[in-house]
């Protein structure tokens, strides 16, 4: 059986998630949105709108922060292979969820 190539596991995960994020913006920036939302959908088939992503805690594996109730915080802290798809899309006026950027981006 051949091996499971993982996509971004030959590079630094703060460069993937670095340029994730970058692409959110160009993403919000070329269609003139105020925000942008932002969903993976993991391996398993679970979809999660996320708040944000972080490349922590690194060593294969990134943290997604879903929106969720305020009352009940969430982090998913996944292999980068779990992944299967990151969609960008426009968030609908009446949808109050949207990707925050990071602070020094």
């Amino acid at each position: 059986m051949p091996e499971l190539w993982t996509p971004g596991m030959s590079g630094p995960l703060e460069e993937f998630v670095n340029r994730v994020v970058r692409r959110i913006e160009d993403f919000r920036t070329e269609h003139g949105l105020e925000r942008a939302g932002v969903s993976v959908e993991l391996a398993d088939g679970a979809l999660h709108r996320l708040a944000s992503i972080s490349s922590e805690p690194g060593f294969g594996f990134i943290t997604l922060c879903p929106h969720c109730e305020a009352d009940e915080p969430e982090e998913l802290i996944v292999p980068l292979g779990a992944i299967r798809e990151i969609r960008i899309a426009a968030v609908e006026d009446e949808q109050r969820l949207g990707f925050a950027m990071p602070a020094d981006g």
